[in-house]
């Protein structure tokens, strides 16, 4: 339960931060024209769908798709999807490289946050309750426990593996020029 909310937490601290970034490179005076985007609310949308489509890619018991390579190309793929059409949402000219690293770095910690509230601990409680009533009652392990723990298992190695460019992309933020503005 403790990481569940410390996700929570750094998503919403991410966001304040961002938040204070759009402000910040909106009123910068060496810039022309200042206009916000219409909706943010937009972009959470469009990582909802990324979201959405990660998690049917990793239902098990479907043959190939329970294969870690195979689901790799597939995260790639949605991920950086899902980047290039963050940046082509944000490409209004003001937008600095801390906003724009910043901004991809907590889509991923967006989709992470998500992995774990909806489907990781979800899963963990339900196999933890009949894992006790096993213990204490003898009452069977339903099938399903299986399946939940597979289903897991690839969401929290997917989220290992997010880790390493939301990482960087926060670092990316103040140290490395990508975006080159």
């Amino acid at each position: 339960m403790v990481v569940s909310l410390g996700s929570v937490l750094t998503v919403l601290t991410g966001l304040a931060y961002w938040g204070s970034i759009v402000a910040s490179d909106a009123r910068t005076p060496t810039q022309r024209r200042r206009q916000l985007p219409a909706s943010r609310w937009n972009l959470l949308r469009h990582l909802d769908r990324s979201l959405g489509l990660m998690y049917a890619c990793t239902v098990p018991g479907k043959g190939v798709l329970d294969k870690g390579p195979v689901l790799a190309v597939l995260y790639t793929v949605i991920v950086l999807a899902a980047s290039w059409l963050f940046l082509r949402l944000n490409d209004h000219g003001w937008e600095g490289n801390r906003l724009l690293a910043i901004g991809l770095g907590g889509g991923v910690g967006w989709v992470m946050m998500l992995n774990v509230w909806g489907v990781i601990w979800r899963a963990q409680k339900k196999i933890i309750r009949w894992t006790s009533d096993n213990a204490a009652n003898g009452t069977p392990i339903p099938d399903k426990a299986k399946y939940l723990a597979r289903q897991a298992f690839l969401i929290s190695r997917a989220n290992f593996v997010l880790s390493f460019p939301m990482l960087f992309l926060m670092g990316a933020a103040s140290h490395y020029p990508m975006f080159g503005r």
